[in-house]
């Protein structure tokens, strides 16, 4: 078989199943337009949702019938008379809503004032790495925690500067520190007193 005998056979394959579906489809669409004839008892006009609302009104507005002639000074009157009744109504519906609100108030107690209770400081107990600068060391926290879920000792450390007021305390030192105001830009604890002296 040559490539131009290929050719024209894909071709005839291709013609062939565009007549199927082509008939096929209108055979779907002769079945549609019957059923929907037997179920409305004849074909349903397609309007755009513009038209629809149009009509709607159209038909309202036949209904209602026409209206009957006033003056536009007849017209404001019956403006004002509505204004005054929508005007009356909200006064009487705020003058309920204050006065429930005043009885829930009456009704409430005031919150009793928050009892003030002592904070307690925290107080860290580590090593001096570092007594270079007056009036400051710098204190190292070991800390050693199992881990949660693989159950390991895990080590960390902190550091942090406390106030030495009579630099009594020196390198290698362990010494117990207190949390305490801002001292400086740096220190927020202060020295309680020296455990153990280096050797």
């Amino acid at each position: 078989m040559t490539a131009e005998e290929t050719e024209n056979k894909v071709a005839d394959d291709a013609a062939a199943s565009e007549d199927t579906n082509s008939t096929s489809s209108d055979a779907q669409t002769s079945s549609g337009t019957t059923a929907a004839a037997q179920a409305g008892g004849g074909p349903q006009e397609q309007l755009a949702p513009k038209e629809r609302r149009s009509r709607a009104r159209a038909q309202r507005a036949a209904k209602q019938g026409p209206r009957s002639q006033t003056s536009p000074e007849e017209r404001q009157q019956e403006r004002d008379a509505e204004r005054r009744r929508k005007a009356a109504a909200r006064r009487q519906r705020r003058l309920q809503e204050r006065e429930r609100a005043r009885a829930g108030r009456q009704s409430a107690e005031p919150t009793p004032p928050r009892e003030r209770q002592p904070g307690t400081q925290k107080v860290r107990q580590g090593v001096v790495v570092s007594d270079k600068a007056e009036k400051t060391i710098t204190v190292r926290i070991d800390v050693a925690r199992r881990h949660r879920r693989y159950s390991k000792i895990v080590r960390t450390s902190t550091t942090l500067h406390a106030h030495d007021e009579a630099n009594d305390a020196h390198l290698g030192d362990t010494v117990v520190v207190r949390e305490a105001r801002p001292l400086s830009r740096s220190k927020r604890w202060r020295l309680v007193e020296v455990v153990e002296r280096a050797r």
